[in-house]
């Protein structure tokens, strides 16, 4: 039995060694994971009347591309919506914003939402709930890094005024 055991234990180191050895010498080179590169975002909302800026509005971020990231500011309040019974919202700026595509050529996927409550002698009188104002600016501009983009902008139904939604993209790493 001992001589059985020995040629076939000789031929399996062999085997072993001879594989181990073929699989450093095939040329195939592991790469380390590719990194996400990391931007640094920086949001302006602008509010402009008659082409001049009358007030702006500054939010930053630093995003990894692939991965979505979110600003909320504001206020959460509850509305009733039936008698005892609440539904809360949001009041208030909400930024979402995700990269995505080509390192060369990475896209930017965001969306502001900015919404207050109105004034009263906005609203309707003898509403029990409050009126809300609300605006949304959206886009995916393709990103061009160190120079503002402007992603959109809105006109204010009640007055002169225009919204601006400006992005600077600082690529990190």
């Amino acid at each position: 039995m001992r001589q059985t055991i020995w040629p076939v234990l000789v031929v399996a180191v062999m085997i072993a060694s001879s594989s181990k050895t073929r699989g450093q010498d095939s040329g195939v080179v592991q790469t380390p994971q590719k990194r996400e590169s990391t931007c640094h975002l920086e949001f302006s909302l602008n509010e402009l009347e008659d082409g001049k800026k009358l007030n702006v509005r500054h939010y930053t971020m630093n995003l990894t591309g692939g991965n979505t990231k979110e600003l909320k500011i504001g206020t959460r309040g509850p509305i009733e919506t039936e008698s005892g019974k609440f539904q809360y919202i949001d009041v208030g700026t909400n930024i979402r914003a995700h990269i995505y595509g080509k390192e060369d050529a990475p896209v930017l996927d965001v969306w502001v939402e900015v919404s207050n409550f109105a004034n009263p002698e906005q609203g309707t009188r003898g509403a029990v709930q409050p009126l809300l104002r609300q605006m949304v600016i959206s886009g995916t501009p393709q990103i061009i890094f160190d120079k503002p983009m402007i992603v959109g902008s809105v006109d204010d139904p009640n007055s002169k005024r225009e919204y601006q939604l400006e992005v600077t993209a600082t690529k990190l790493r």
